[in-house]
């Protein structure tokens, strides 16, 4: 890997978990070719610490309280045009993929990359090429391939209530259909960690104890 007009490549590192932000950012700083120069625990803080240390690339988590990772990298594509910015996220489904590319996000990359991989695709990113990890281009390819699972209703009329998305109310609706977890992970070409990370959002929004609460909530207020 090369670096940037003969220096190492300098970085911020964004994640609201202090644990993954600081581990990520001692592990990176760790090879030769790689300065982290900032950390950053929310988007807001972001735009800040890009303005003032002008790094090369930002390695971005997209779920984050206020201001999120999609619009946190919409808002430094458009303030910083030859900013590479590269998500690093817990989250390989579709729809954040689909929204952080269109938001100006370089590469995308789940959690469970190793530190190597994440330095290459941050150079990547950086020399304009854009880099998707093998769960990610396998999501993309059944967002653009797949027909619409039969089992699945038509999507609840909007505005949903609650405060649902609508990828949690199509997952609640598939739990009142009386499909397991993995049948639900199956049906909407998800990971079974994001299902169950959908699933507890439901259940905190809904105020749902057991499936059974959410079956009996989406009953009620989804028509299901």
């Amino acid at each position: 890997m090369s670096a940037v007009g003969g220096r190492a490549l300098r970085i911020i590192v964004v994640d609201d978990q202090a644990a993954v932000r600081d581990g990520l950012a001692i592990m990176l700083d760790l090879l030769a070719d790689i300065t982290v120069v900032a950390a950053a625990e929310s988007g807001t803080q972001a735009l800040a610490l890009v303005e003032e240390h002008r790094p090369d690339a930002v390695l971005l988590d997209l779920h984050m309280p206020g201001i999120d990772g999609i619009e946190t990298t919409r808002r430094l594509v458009a303030e910083h045009q030859d900013l590479a910015i590269v998500v690093l996220t817990t989250f390989a489904e579709d729809e954040s993929i689909i929204s952080a590319l269109q938001a100006g996000a370089r590469g995308y990359l789940t959690k469970d990359t190793g530190r190597v991989d994440i330095a290459r695709a941050l150079h990547a990113a950086v020399s304009g090429q854009s880099v998707l990890d093998r769960s990610v281009q396998s999501a993309l390819l059944n967002a653009t391939t797949r027909e619409a699972p039969t089992r699945t209703s038509a999507a609840p009329p909007r505005p949903l209530p609650d405060g649902l998305t609508s990828r949690e109310a199509e997952v609640l609706d598939l739990i009142a259909q009386g499909l397991t977890n993995p049948q639900i992970a199956d049906a909407l070409y998800l990971s079974a960690h994001t299902v169950k990370s959908h699933i507890n959002r439901i259940f905190a929004k809904t105020g749902s104890r057991t499936r059974n609460d959410a079956i009996r909530y989406a009953q009620e207020n989804l028509g299901g």
